[in-house]
């Protein structure tokens, strides 16, 4: 998909390259096969790839599927269980713990590389095993989501899973359809389709069932030849699939998108914050080693030392926490109709400040109903019902909802009466169509559409049998009709036609001149009566939403209205033109509602407010939605989307409504809540151990914890913060977006970090004063003694230091009282108290003498007990203080 995104630069160096043919493809033989069918007669061609123009038996599609395996780009490769263990083997944190662990070995601390090599295997174990499992149910949610394809088969039409298109099958395309393979057209009405996927070229393409000069030209320049990625902007077409997965043009590029994989804004923050911890790290060895080897004047143990607390600094759990959160949020999403397609698009949707959408389906029940059809003269009149039926039932187009409706009001038996003999589809451009029929001895062209397109392109109006001149003045009064019934929440289409004699068979938009107004259509959407509490509610999640819509401006200031969305301005599309960039970004901040929008005008407006500093979500379902899903910080669609919408999305709801909707941003908070707790845990728990380890170094006559020890305590450290995923999240950090913020986690950092190191010096104190190991200095104290004095030293503040800083855990993870006002899940809740169970047994188990530990007096469990409350309670002021400073990032 990252293909469809942002091809431009890959596909150049693709098409630099040129067969005899002028393309660029990898498979030249496919080209030339390609090159030689579109060359073909459409019979030919048909014959070539041996079916009929009735489409292929199942049997015969079942067996080319067989030969020529499913259409399906290059995904990814699935490495296998060696191939993705090996792939986490070069993450740049577990080099680091290797390179360290190897060195320890090197140097002969067999203890100290076991224990790095044991954080290694659990980094990459857990983080595979659980990777895996959420990797699979990830994939069972991208499932519900299947896009389709309409083929001939046997002379029937059927929708088929795009995967299962084979060559030879014959597909039929309308407006918003996805190119599903490499085509040769076989029929083509005022088909347009674009290519920017592909060539980077914005404009639309008309493509025809003629070839055209092929001298010098590519494949790609082919008039009839239609390509995967591309998709339709307007007519309808029959093609011929020649070439399917792989071989397709899009194929070969995705081959090698597959091996690239493009940074979103959360992989950028988890990479700025892997980098912080480096850097610091780096230059916290640095001073170590300096500080150590200087007074202690052994570099072996210095260099040993700095080791273990570059490891004490490395945040070696991130990748697995990471990918455990995201998985989870996105199946926490699910069960709330929300199915995430691209995992890293959670953050964004939790941090989206601004959500631009149509109207309708989201604030209007998306349930239209025809409730009038008048003449000019605002009488009932079966002869506008009956041209608008006409006009919707020969249409091969996309059929609106409001196409749906009028076939729904009546039923009239049309194709007794008359013969369709053309069509012009609809565009943006128009904002019309005409079908032409044979009907009673006349070609009649009649056309539906909006009222100022169609006031345009008539004449004279029709009331009754009798036709009049369509005068400026009566212009004006008709159009106080159709804002009088918009006024009213109608949608309203005007309907006209004009007679051609029956010689002329082809028919062209030029032809939508000179016609007869006959009258209006007016619709109804009412509006959710959820919509008015959504709003609300998406209001106080700190979500401005903003009304981007086709539709016209009174019918939108009427909705909003009923719906209770507070407008502070509503503009037009023609509002909109020759206005420079800062102009454009000022009033798409200011205003809510826009309305007679163009794609592209959709478009400019959420990069306009992007400009802005906003995370901007767009919820569109519509082949125009497209261009603006993409430039969105979030594409959000549903399952109803048309396919090129769809396939644009990051997001898919299985339910259209801003409820829904509001559910999942609260999922994509949490998740990005429980990252952010991980990573200000570690960061300032590791600094502020490491800044203690570093403060002891110069005054004390030993190292104020032995390798192996600082070591082990990181580890089980890490361990204490397994169960972050499952945890809850305040309320109150929900209710706003929330972004990667690298500074404010550094001053975090700073801040609260040094607050441990207060008791650890405490500790220092209490160990050589309290419990004597202040004797290690005297020179009158013997070895044996100095060798216990120094371990008691080590024991006490390893025991000390594990302790607080898994409390730590509870204190950080939320900005209330803890334990009192918010409480951990379960699963965080036994972790942590797992851990703290192991620091209070290790001095007395049978590792003890392993890791250079030993029994400690009763009373220092007395002052541990007061040190844990002392620093509960300091810990909790800074923090308090801190964000009250700094605010909750």
């Amino acid at each position: 998909m990252n293909a469809l995104l942002n091809p431009v630069p890959v596909i150049k160096s693709f098409f630099g390259r040129s067969d005899e043919n002028g393309s660029g493809s990898t498979n030249a033989q496919s080209d030339r096969e390609f090159f030689e069918i579109c060359t073909l007669t459409p019979e030919a061609a048909l014959t070539k790839l041996g079916v009929t123009d009735k489409g292929m038996e199942a049997a015969e599609a079942d067996e080319r599927r067989i030969k020529y395996g499913l259409n399906e780009v290059a995904k990814r490769k699935r490495l296998g269980f060696v191939g993705e263990i090996l792939q986490r083997f070069k993450n740049p944190l577990v080099i680091q713990l290797l390179v360290i662990a190897g060195v320890s070995y090197a140097m002969g601390d067999l203890r100290a590389a076991s224990v790095v090599f044991v954080m290694i295997l659990l980094s990459v174990f857990l983080g595979y095993f659980q990777e895996s499992r959420s990797s699979k149910a990830s994939e069972k949610l991208r499932a519900m989501v299947q896009t389709t394809c309409t083929v001939l088969r046997a002379g029937k039409e059927e929708e088929v899973p795009m995967s299962d298109l084979v060559p030879g099958d014959i597909v039929i395309l309308t407006a918003g359809s996805i190119i599903p393979a490499d085509l040769r057209l076989l029929t083509a009405k005022d088909f347009f389709v674009s290519q920017s996927a592909l060539t980077g070229e914005s404009m639309p393409i008309e493509k025809s069932t003629i070839a055209g000069t092929t001298t010098g030209k590519g494949n790609l320049d082919l008039q009839n030849a239609c390509f995967q990625g591309s998709n339709v902007l307007s007519g309808s077409a029959r093609g011929l699939v020649v070439n399917t997965g792989g071989k397709t043009y899009f194929g070969s590029i995705s081959a090698k998108l597959a091996r690239q994989r493009v940074l979103t804004s959360f992989d950028k923050g988890v990479n700025a914050f892997t980098w912080l911890m480096i850097k610091f790290m780096i230059v916290m060895v640095a001073i170590t080693f300096l500080i150590i080897g200087l007074t202690k004047h052994n570099w072996a143990e210095a260099l040993l030392f700095g080791l273990a607390i570059a490891v004490g600094l490395t945040p070696e759990m991130l990748p697995m926490i990471v990918t455990v959160n995201l998985s989870k949020g996105a199946i926490a999403m699910s069960r709330k109709k929300v199915i995430v397609k691209r995992l890293n698009s959670i953050q964004n949707f939790g941090a989206m400040d601004v959500l631009c959408t149509d109207k309708t389906g989201t604030l209007t029940q998306d349930r239209i109903v025809l409730e009038r059809y008048v003449d000019v003269t605002n009488r009932q009149s079966d002869d506008v019902l009956r041209y608008a039926y006409m006009n919707s039932y020969y249409q091969t187009g996309l059929r609106n909802l409001m196409d749906k409706a009028i076939l729904a009001h009546t039923d009239l038996d049309v194709e007794r009466t008359c013969r369709k003999v053309d069509e012009i589809p609809f565009d943006f451009s128009r904002r019309r169509m005409s079908v032409i029929i044979d009907y009673e001895g006349d070609h009649v062209l009649i056309c539906k559409g909006a009222v100022e397109e169609i006031f345009s392109v008539c004449s004279r109006y029709q009331v009754d049998e009798e036709i009049h001149p369509l005068i400026d003045i009566l212009k004006d009064d008709l159009m106080e009709e159709y804002q009088s019934l918009s006024a009213d929440g109608y949608r309203v289409l005007a309907v006209a036609y004009r007679e051609y004699p029956q010689s002329k068979e082809v028919f062209s938009s030029v032809d939508e001149a000179d016609m007869i107004l006959l009258g209006y259509i007016a619709f109804f959407d009412p509006p959710k009566e959820s919509s008015a509490r959504a709003l609300e509610i998406l209001q106080k999640s700190g979500v401005i939403t903003k009304i981007l819509t086709g539709d016209n401006a009174l019918v939108s200031q009427k909705v909003c209205k009923d719906v209770g969305l507070k407008m502070t301005g509503l503009i037009t599309g023609n509002q909109l033109t020759h206005l420079s960039e800062d102009e454009l970004a000022d009033i798409a901040e200011k205003n809510t509602v826009f309305a007679r929008l163009s794609p592209s005008q959709k478009e400019q407006i959420i990069r306009a407010l992007q400009r802005k500093g906003h995370v901007v979500g767009f919820l569109g379902d519509g082949i125009n939605d497209a261009p603006a899903m993409k430039t969105a910080d979030v594409g959000i669609s549903v399952d109803t989307a048309v396919d090129v919408a769809k396939e644009s999305a990051d997001i898919i709801l299985l339910e259209k409504s801003l409820l829904v909707l509001e559910d999942g941003i609260i999922e994509g908070r949490k998740v990005f809540g429980n990252i952010i707790k991980y990573i200000k845990m570690g960061a300032s728990s590791n600094f502020g151990n490491m800044f203690s380890l570093v403060g002891g170094a110069l005054f004390l006559p030993f190292l104020p914890m032995a390798p192996i020890q600082v070591l082990v305590n990181n580890l089980l450290y890490d361990f204490s913060q397994v169960g972050i995923p499952t945890d809850r999240v305040d309320d109150e950090y929900l209710e706003k977006p929330r972004r990667w913020n690298i500074e404010s986690i550094k001053k975090f950092m700073i801040f609260i970090g040094p607050t441990s190191s207060v008791f650890d010096y405490t500790t220092y104190f209490v160990m050589l004063y309290v419990f004597g190991c202040w004797k290690f200095k005297l020179a009158s104290t013997p070895a044996e003694t100095k060798a216990r004095l120094e371990a008691l030293f080590h024991t006490g503040w390893f025991v000390e230091s594990l302790l607080t800083q898994t409390l730590i855990v509870h204190i950080i993870r939320t900005n209330r009282i803890p334990f009192i006002q918010s409480s951990a899940s379960m699963a965080l809740t036994l972790t942590t108290l797992s851990v703290m169970a192991i620091a209070v047994y290790l001095p007395f188990s049978p590792l003890a003498s392993s890791l250079g530990l030993v029994g400690l007096p009763h009373a220092y469990w007395l002052w541990i007990v007061g040190t844990l409350l002392c620093y509960t309670i300091l810990t909790h002021l800074v923090k308090t203080w801190f964000i009250r400073r700094f605010g909750v990032d």
